[in-house]
């Protein structure tokens, strides 16, 4: 019933710039948490960025100064802005959610991912 839709992933050069954007449906969005996670190959999946219902925001360490989570709550869309761009960076980011539903409580999402390939 939840559905979350990336997109926005590519390549790209060093330094350079990237929008990702979830786009939400079946989930009651504006109160719903959301995230961007990825996961690089061989390594356990993280968190890069989390924005809550009153658009309070957490980022990991490695994405601080560079990521801007942000929402649209009349488009039921978050989006992730990554700016300096480095090769550490690569990964399939996914798109969590965590919220309700008009027939269930509380539970988590996930999207699908996009892959992001950052090299020269």
């Amino acid at each position: 019933q939840v559905q979350l839709v990336e997109s926005g992933g590519g390549l790209v050069q060093p330094g350079g710039s990237l929008r990702l954007s979830c786009a939400a449906s079946g989930i009651i969005f504006s109160t719903a948490a959301m995230g961007w996670y990825r996961q690089a190959p061989g390594k356990q999946r993280e968190l890069v960025a989390l924005i809550f219902s009153g658009g309070s925001a957490n980022y990991a360490d490695s994405a601080k100064d560079r990521f801007t989570i942000s929402r649209d709550n009349a488009k039921n869309t978050v989006f992730l802005q990554m700016n300096r761009l480095e090769p550490e960076d690569t990964a399939v980011y996914y798109c969590n959610a965590l919220g309700r539903t008009l027939l269930r409580g509380t539970a988590s999402y996930w999207g699908q991912g996009t892959q992001v390939t950052v090299s020269s």
